[in-house]
């Protein structure tokens, strides 16, 4: 009688791909008292743009009411928003910049 030699065969492991993180929209709020050099001048310091990219933005948020400047990541987000909107505050501006959940 022959034998029947059974190789066992090996356990496939599947691995889970990490999920990316959510990522929020940093919005540019429009008023009319922030003046718009000092709003091209934020967003040049805060958001690294160039003169050209950070004067479209304002200009968007000016016509529309609202821009969104970036998207980053929530923590980063957050601390843009909040580090923009600070230097408004302390020269005494109303801009404003808010986050939002990316769909």
């Amino acid at each position: 009688m022959p034998q029947t030699v059974t190789t066992p065969t090996p356990e496939t492991k599947t691995r889970a791909k990490p999920e990316k993180p959510p990522l929020y929209k940093v919005i540019l709020l429009n008023d009319d008292f922030t003046p718009r050099e000092f709003v091209i001048a934020v967003l040049m310091a805060v958001f690294r743009m160039t003169e050209g990219e950070a004067l479209g933005v304002m200009l968007t948020a000016h016509r529309r009411g609202a821009c969104v400047v970036a998207v980053y990541t929530r923590e980063v987000a957050e601390e843009k928003a909040r580090r923009a909107t600070d230097k408004g505050r302390e020269a005494g501006y109303p801009l404003a910049f808010t986050t939002e959940k990316e769909v």
